[in-house]
């Protein structure tokens, strides 16, 4: 129905204001009712409307409300490992410290650092063979979020308890050097493909760029 036909609606409905006094049957179907000789109230079905309108609205703004206290609260955390990852002392010590702020910070199961060969890894590094990196992201892309069951090895005598995972690329001391970041988590539905991983990507530049400090030795 065209907005024009709506204003013809209400006008004639203005000039016949007859036509719902007399009619109960249509005010009932509309949810209305005639408490006075020209007050026309809300009925059950209006009320009920108008209940359900409020709850739904209320559902809404919790949700937000919710969305919103998870975000900052991530952000916070996230802010906190970064200082966390800035206080390492050689690749060791920041894979290590990469893989307790995943349990302590945000209750994973851990988090792997990976590097690709040729070329020397990093003491507490995991070793991916060439192309490695690509197969577990599926491609050239940036991070990958889901139930990726061929990233849960990573995680070695931890990955029985592995069901969903967050991976991130990363490029240390040279850009064609591939590695990752692997996350887990024990909820299948603790990373899913439909998140952002906007969190998880910046863990993975500060990583990579707090490598960069030392030579591998």
């Amino acid at each position: 129905m065209s907005g024009t036909q709506v204003e013809m609606i209400k006008g004639w409905l203005r000039e016949q204001p007859d036509m719902l006094h007399s009619d109960p049957d249509l005010l009932a179907e509309l949810g209305l009712r005639v408490d006075s000789a020209n007050v026309v109230d809300f009925g059950p079905k209006a009320l009920a409307r108008a209940k359900a309108a409020k709850a739904a609205e209320s559902s809404a703004r919790k949700e937000i409300e919710t969305t919103a206290r998870a975000n900052f609260t991530a952000q916070a955390h996230t802010h906190g490992a970064v200082l966390d990852l800035l206080e390492a002392r050689n690749p060791s010590d920041l894979g290590r410290r990469m893989d307790e702020l995943a349990t302590l910070r945000f209750g994973l199961v851990g988090a792997v650092t990976a590097l690709e060969e040729p070329g020397r890894v990093p003491a507490g590094w995991m070793t991916l063979q060439t192309g490695g990196v690509d197969a577990l992201l599926n491609g050239r892309r940036m991070a990958r979020l889901g139930q990726v069951k061929s990233a849960f090895p990573l995680f070695g005598d931890r990955a029985p308890v592995v069901r969903s995972v967050a991976l991130a690329r990363i490029g240390p001391w040279t850009p064609q050097r591939c590695g990752l970041i692997a996350f887990g988590s024990p909820d299948p539905d603790g990373f899913t493909p439909q998140m952002g991983s906007d969190l998880i990507g910046f863990l993975a530049r500060v990583a990579e760029r707090i490598a960069e400090r030392w030579p591998i030795l």
